[in-house]
């Protein structure tokens, strides 16, 4: 008995050294060409500044209902997108626009979707939250927390049917990660061994409540353990590292090896939604985070110091940005809106 209980006293001190020096790995860094930099600062200044506009059309009262801005948190999905082929589909929650602008959906046609516009994606009855593109693989953009998951989930078992090679990527916050539906998608993607991607998007807060208060364990990549998921905690700002644990993820999937959780720390500047004065932090708080950890200032810095971009040269794209969402927001006001006839439109009876 005593020699078996030193054994096992071994193997757990040797399953213990194995974690801590898991956790200790550094992480994994994708190696960005000028070009790769410079596609990842317009995609992520676009997303940004987006929002910014939209955030200024809600207070302005030309958008309705809840309207939840993805403002910090832009090197998740531009990250993402980098790393998926064509035919990968992206399903997500009601912070959505960033997502469907990183899927090259029309910028104009997603403000108008935001002001209940004719020439919106859902042609302006779906509002903020509800918007899709089955052409762009884009399906939605969910208000119900967690409902997307099992979705994704979905649409992963329709790619597995198929053979198509194509892997499915759910997006979903860490409030969402407590819910049941989430682990029942996670038992059936283990279990069908599913092409399926789990992204957390760790942003420290389900809409005022900080993880630490919410979940009992906080290191939500392993919130897939129990089903025999692999997960790792990714730098969320950093959209090197986020490109770099996409293409393992998705290579571990199109590998027939079945699902794979991406915990995604990353931060959104504004409150939960534009309704939330997000008192339940601190302005130093938020000030940290936008002085340090920046995705767009990131790469910013990068293009300066590697001499791949000089000032001028990013004031431009900035302002070519700029007028790109002028646009859109220009179209989102102009657009009639929809007849009263639609309303009778894409209903399943």
């Amino acid at each position: 008995m005593a020699t078996a209980s030193k054994t096992t006293s071994a193997r757990s001190k040797s399953a213990s050294r194995t974690r801590s020096t898991a956790k200790k790995a550094k992480p994994a860094i994708a190696e960005f060409k000028k070009d790769d930099e410079l596609h990842a600062y317009r995609e992520m200044l676009l997303i940004r500044r987006f929002e910014e506009k939209a955030g200024q059309l809600y207070g302005m009262g030309l958008i309705g209902g809840f309207c939840h801005l993805y403002i910090g948190q832009e090197a998740v999905v531009v990250g993402m997108q980098m790393a998926k082929k064509d035919g990968d589909q992206m399903i997500t929650g009601y912070r959505d626009h960033g997502h469907m602008l990183a899927m090259d959906l029309d910028p104009g046609a997603v403000m108008a979707e935001l002001t209940g516009r004719r020439g919106g994606l859902s042609k302006g009855k779906g509002g903020s939250m509800h918007m899709f593109s089955k052409e762009k693989h884009f399906y939605g953009g969910h208000g119900i927390v967690g409902a997307q998951v099992p979705l994704g989930t979905g649409l992963a078992f329709a790619n597995k049917y198929r053979g198509n090679g194509n892997v499915s990527m759910a997006f979903f916050g860490d409030g969402a990660s407590n819910q049941g539906q989430v682990y029942e998608s996670f038992n059936m993607a283990e279990l069908w061994k599913l092409p399926v991607v789990y992204v957390i998007e760790n942003n420290k807060y389900g809409m005022g409540t900080s993880v630490s208060r919410a979940s009992a364990t906080t290191d939500l990549s392993q919130r897939g353990a129990s089903f025999n998921i692999p997960g790792e905690q990714v730098d969320g700002m950093d959209v090197r590292a986020v490109r770099a644990a996409a293409e393992k993820a998705l290579a571990w999937c199109r590998d027939g090896k079945g699902p794979y959780i991406l915990e995604m720390i990353t931060y959104r500047y504004r409150g939960h939604s534009m309704s939330d004065p997000a008192k339940y932090r601190s302005k130093d708080e938020v000030q940290k985070m936008r002085t340090e950890h920046d995705p767009i200032e990131q790469v910013r810095a990068r293009l300066i110091e590697k001499g791949w971009a000089s000032e001028d040269d990013l004031k431009a794209i900035d302002k070519e940005v700029r007028a790109r969402v002028a646009e859109a927001a220009e179209f989102a006001q102009s657009d009639p809106e929809p007849d009263a006839s639609e309303l009778y439109t894409d209903i399943l009876l």
